[in-house]
């Protein structure tokens, strides 16, 4: 539907931006659960064209539209969003590309084209690195297609062949098309789709991505594009993967629990709408599950050959930065029509700025990166991928904890690591692939997280099943200068060669200019780095225009060319689930005559997971930014050297509760809150720790319930509850779930006392099991 707003009504439009804090104002809200993010443009009636840049010296190909001559239509009067009933398509309309601007390709390559953006910050548009699922039409203009390149050369419009978009001014039919994703056959795909554009001026339109299935591929088949049933149609749904099984994985906008009253799910840093994690979807039968809970995002999930769902996620545990520019406010839980409550504080983890505690000062705690996840297809196992860290990744931006412990860092120095190339904590890697010639290498991008496009240089990562993190090497895979362009979606093929998204440069302020072309990438050997190669379709051009609302705009030019995907079979993974629970946690069970089927039976009816960790004093060696001399009092100890040691006594867990809104937008921020009542009441009770934790036993164990399909995090304090070592990360957890971490932080090769991973049982799980015998069932 659409919403009539006159220019008098309208709230203002992008105001100053900055690199570090973008302000994001409330506009042009409408619609059940909209998102309010701003439309980028005054009200005014006059058209602004924006014209074409000058032509590439390469010849640019158009492809024919319906008619000879392209016609702005007059604006209609329609309030309705139509997707295109399933009538007969269109005839085919293949196109050959000149030979000169080809490559050799063994098979075709599925790809989308966009409208170039009229924004001059990427930031929650199509390309941005978050908060890339917007649908307004400033963020995803419209009059972009689903193509396909076989190796003839010759190329077909899929969208417009099976009915879908429309030819000059942008209205009910108009569509944005993204992230295509072949099946294990190569005979289907799906796409994540926007049907629909404002009609007329001062009209915004209530459309979301959804997804779509496409089948007829193959040259000479009749193309036919299907929505998927049962998936949320009130949230966008972007970035589709068929499982092993053939369930659907996506991300999705959809509230972690489905209220809608905590939509949108804001980011940890700029609190801008963000998806809310990998979902996975059976279109038959309508079982929707949330496998991993991403506080501030995720972002373009794939199946490895392994059978891990790897996936970049955006690490931002951090206090929030918008307290005060925003206008924050705390609710008193996540229920519909909760009180606000008069104290917008915060409980984890340090303060942004510097503080004090008994132990001194403090440093203030900022954490923003953009790193390579992986999990089980039934979502337990989450972790980064292989266990690498920011000790492997960006080792030289850190700072100490405790500033007056001189046996703490502010940075690690001891070079446990392989990896020799720096990840900036400003950024990351971006869309992840694995070289399926060469299981357990991957390639991706690394770019910083604004106004690049997502594009940028491409690097090339070891990170197979069983490699230590220590050993994980990050080597650039393109000119890191980015002299000579910028890169997007690298995607190795199964002949050996490369296909990716090129521009010759990406111009803060001009993204227009960035001309996105897919190409076969050349390939130097002495340097072991791609290179720009060649075109694949010399150019694919459209004249469109649209009402952005305000205004008309029109493009005439060069379309962007992105998201390339091999259409060819591969070999279906052998699905992953949950590993076997360890010897000394089956032990303990079995002591105890417990049975694991009977335990995990009762957690997946409560919704509840179970963290063990067995020595919470052994911390990986190359921490050294958070108190690693450790003991219980009482019990164990464990040191990496004679400075300062700490007594650790209770284990906090606390849980993402989406509990902090904002008067100057809608939507809700998840802040660390400890976990509630109802679960701790199923743990060993604790009454002299704090709110929502356990004891640490004599061993340094500990056991705990924990809420599942819910990010969680932790802390380790002292007797009275002072905080020790913080958790940096989110963790979601499945109900039935038992995750057991030896150390904490977890030991790659060896501990700060040079010891292996312990491998005791840990009695705090003895003491937990005895104590869930005696709860009623």
């Amino acid at each position: 539907m659409s919403t009539l707003l006159f220019p008098s009504q309208r709230r203002p439009a992008v105001l100053a931006l900055t690199l570090c804090q973008i302000a994001v104002l409330s506009a042009c809200g409408g619609g059940s659960g909209d998102d309010e993010i701003p439309l980028a443009s005054a009200s005014s009636a006059t058209a602004e064209t924006l014209a074409a840049p000058e032509a590439q010296a390469q010849a640019v190909r158009t492809v024919s539209t319906r008619t000879s001559t392209v016609t702005l239509t007059p604006v209609s009067t329609s309030t309705t969003v139509t997707t295109p009933a399933a009538t007969t398509p269109a005839a085919t309309t293949s196109t050959t590309v000149a030979a000169a601007a080809t490559g050799t390709l063994t098979n075709p390559i599925l790809f989308v084209t966009q409208v170039p953006f009229t924004t001059t910050v990427d930031m929650a548009t199509r390309l941005g690195t978050f908060a890339n699922h917007i649908p307004q039409i400033q963020r995803a203009p419209r009059g972009g297609d689903l193509m396909i390149r076989y190796p003839d050369g010759t190329l077909r419009n899929l969208t417009k062949e099976a009915g879908f978009g429309m030819d000059g001014l942008q209205g009910d039919k108009a569509i944005a098309v993204r992230e295509p994703s072949v099946h294990w056959s190569g005979t289907k795909a799906l796409i994540s789709m926007v049907v629909g554009a404002p009609t007329r001026q001062y009209y915004d339109v209530d459309v979301k991505w959804q997804i779509y299935e496409v089948t007829g591929l193959a040259k000479g088949a009749t193309v036919k594009i299907t929505k998927v049933a049962n998936q949320p149609a009130a949230y966008n749904n972007v970035s589709p993967l068929y499982g092993t099984d053939d369930r659907i994985l996506f991300t999705s906008d959809r509230p972690r629990g489905g209220e809608a009253h905590l939509y949108p799910q804001l980011d940890e840093y700029e609190s801008t709408p963000t998806n809310t994690g990998v979902w996975r979807l059976n279109p038959t039968t309508a079982e929707l599950k949330l496998l991993s809970h991403s506080v501030s995002g995720a972002f373009t999930p794939f199946i490895d050959s392994a059978g891990r769902i790897v996936f970049t996620r955006w690490d931002h545990l951090k206090r929030d930065q918008n307290t005060s520019g925003l206008g924050a406010v705390n609710y008193a839980s996540e229920a519909s029509g909760a009180a606000k409550l008069a104290s917008a504080s915060e409980v984890f983890p340090e303060p942004l700025g510097s503080s004090a505690s008994s132990y001194g000062p403090v440093n203030g705690h900022d954490f923003n990166l953009f790193s390579p996840w992986q999990m089980n297809e039934d979502g337990t196992g989450e972790e980064t991928l292989n266990h690498i860290g920011r000790h492997e990744l960006t080792p030289t931006l850190f700072t100490r904890s405790f500033s007056s412990d001189s046996a703490l860092r502010d940075y690690y120095s001891d070079g446990y690591a392989a990896n020799k190339k720096t990840i900036r904590h400003d950024g990351g890697v971006y869309q992840i692939r694995e070289d399926l010639r060469n299981p357990g290498t991957f390639y991706g991008i690394y770019g910083r997280e604004f106004n690049e496009l997502g594009a940028s240089q491409i690097v090339r990562f070891t990170g197979g099943v069983g490699m230590n993190a220590e050993q994980m090497v990050f080597t650039d895979a393109s000119d890191s200068t980015l002299a000579t362009g910028r890169y997007r979606s690298p995607t190795p093929l199964a002949d050996g060669q490369m296909v990716a998204s090129y521009a010759p440069s990406v111009t803060v302020g001009a993204f227009q200019n960035a001309r996105f072309t897919v190409r076969l990438l050349g390939y130097n050997a002495t340097t072991a780095q791609y290179t720009s190669g060649t075109s694949l379709t010399g150019g694919i051009s459209k004249t469109v225009s649209w009402w952005d609302p305000d205004t008309k705009k029109s493009y005439s030019g060069p379309l962007w060319e992105l998201d390339p995907v091999e259409v060819v079979a591969r070999t279906r993974p052998t699905m992953r689930t949950e590993s076997a629970l360890s010897a000394p946690e089956k032990a303990i069970l079995a002591e105890e005559g417990i049975s694991e089927t009977a335990l995990r039976a009762w957690m997946k009816t409560n919704n509840l997971a179970l963290i063990v960790t067995r020595n919470q004093t052994s911390r990986d060696r190359a921490d050294k930014q958070q108190p690693y001399n450790l003991q219980v009092p009482g019990g164990t100890k464990r040191v990496g050297n004679t400075g300062k040691v700490y007594d650790i006594a209770h284990y906090q867990i606390l849980q993402a509760d989406s509990v902090r809104g904002y008067t100057s937008r809608s939507g809700r921020r998840p802040i660390a809150q400890p976990i509630p009542a109802t679960v701790t009441g199923k743990n060993v009770p604790n009454t002299s720790g704090p709110s929502g934790s356990v004891k640490i036993a004599a061993d340094g164990s500990t056991a705990a319930f924990v809420p599942a399909n819910r990010a969680v995090t932790w802390q380790t304090t002292d007797t009275v509850g002072t905080p020790v070592v913080r958790e940096r990360v989110w963790i979601t957890f499945q109900p039935g779930e038992v995750r057991v971490c030896a150390s904490c932080h977890g030991v790659n090769k060896a501990d700060q006392a040079g010891l292996a991973a312990p491998v005791n049982k840990p009695e705090a799980l003895r003491a937990l099991v005895r104590y869930w015998n005696t709860l009623p069932k």
